[in-house]
């Protein structure tokens, strides 16, 4: 038997439940930070899995969309306090990029449908030049509705899945889900095999994607530069 999960309060569940089934975990947090294992090379106990890093490419995401709208000055940043150290990881990344790059940091929380509403309510009064969506569950779960919010605002914004590019949001940029998960299927495999979670290593993931949705971006009055389109792995028409 092998428990896979999907986002680190699951995690942290299955690891407080037992200390024998062997769990393959998915999550975007650092899991030697939060404490789920001993290191990344040597996990020890009985879990491993897939690092997929979202929370940790904010300042990254945040200079892509600094690179498509060149403009901004003021950018908010919605995160679900919620899921508390998501949330903390990802305010601290990206106000430190804000710092670097001379942009203000408008925060928004939201963790209920409605409150995504009151936030994006909030945005319209305060009208920053753009929006930077946290990598959070909550919010894949949400894509529509955000995407949405976003496209009847008019206000430029970036996500951390690619889902939200395909519903129609400007641009996403972060690892390859669909892969991240395929990897979990790998470990959970060898682990009924015979491996043991504590010998195998936690995979910090290496594919990144860049989508961008030119038709939204045109809606948006916005040009996406040449250097941008070079590199997206996706651009959307």
């Amino acid at each position: 038997m092998v428990v896979g999960t999907g986002g680190l309060s699951s995690a942290m569940a299955a690891k407080a439940a037992t200390t024998t089934i062997p769990i393959v975990l998915l999550t975007a947090e650092d899991p030697v930070r939060v404490g789920l294992v001993a290191s990344l090379a040597r996990p020890g106990g009985n879990l491993t899995g897939i690092n997929f890093l979202n929370t940790e490419l904010a300042a990254k995401r945040l200079g892509l969309l600094r690179e498509l709208v060149p403009g901004a000055a003021r950018v908010a940043v919605l995160v679900n306090p919620a899921n508390a150290m998501n949330a903390k990881t990802t305010l601290r990344d990206t106000e430190a990029a804000a710092r670097a790059m001379g942009l203000q940091i408008q925060v928004l929380n939201a963790s209920t449908s409605r409150e995504i509403n009151a936030a994006f309510a909030s945005l319209g009064r305060e009208r920053p030049d753009a929006l930077f969506v946290g990598g959070d569950g909550f919010f894949n779960s949400r894509h529509v509705q955000i995407v949405n919010l976003a496209s009847r605002h008019a206000v430029p914004a970036t996500y951390a899945n690619r889902l939200m590019a395909e519903a129609g949001g400007l641009m996403s940029y972060g690892s390859d889900i669909a892969d991240a998960w395929r990897q979990v299927g790998v470990y959970a495999g060898r682990i009924l095999k015979g491996a043991k979670p504590a010998e195998l290593p936690v995979v910090q993931a290496s594919k990144f994607e860049l989508v961008i949705n030119a038709e939204t971006a045109r809606m948006l009055g916005l040009t996406v530069p040449d250097k941008l389109l070079a590199t997206a792995d996706e651009v959307i028409e």
